[in-house]
């Protein structure tokens, strides 16, 4: 006896319907994981970034303080009382520090949250997909 290997979607039994879905499903698991592994891989990339934006403003704000610093100081305590440039040395490098901060803030922002949202939204739709397929399937 030979199976008939030209089935059409409403011949079919209910034993290969149902065989076919546990192949498609689990083809379709493995394709989301692909996407979901994707979308963190970009997520990461960027908070990497903005991380290193922080590194890079506590760098830059310790070679400034130790470079600069002394300079200032002695270039406008010819007009000023010494404490007074100290004070306004600092206050320039502390807005700097704080830009470079901000900007890092808003990288590490941008890759949050950790989810991979596109991912997920993907496997709702097919899980409606499917539900909709059975019932049509029952009728």
């Amino acid at each position: 006896m030979q199976q008939q290997t030209t089935n059409s979607g409403d011949d079919r039994s209910a034993s290969e319907l149902l065989r076919d879905l546990s192949q498609q499903t689990g083809d379709l698991v493995r394709q989301e994981m692909e996407l979901a592994k994707a979308e963190l891989r970009v997520k990461g990339k960027a908070a990497g970034l903005g991380a290193g934006m922080f590194g890079g403003a506590g760098l830059m704000g310790l070679y400034a303080l130790g470079a600069l610093t002394a300079a200032a100081i002695l270039g406008l305590a010819i007009v000023l009382d010494a404490w007074l440039a100290a004070l306004i040395v600092g206050l320039a490098y502390g807005a700097v520090a704080g830009v470079l901060a901000l900007t890092g803030k808003k990288k590490v922002e941008q890759a949050s949250p950790p989810v991979p949202e596109q991912a997920i939204e993907s496997s709702k739709e097919d899980v409606e997909w499917t539900k909709q397929r059975a019932q049509a399937g029952r009728q």
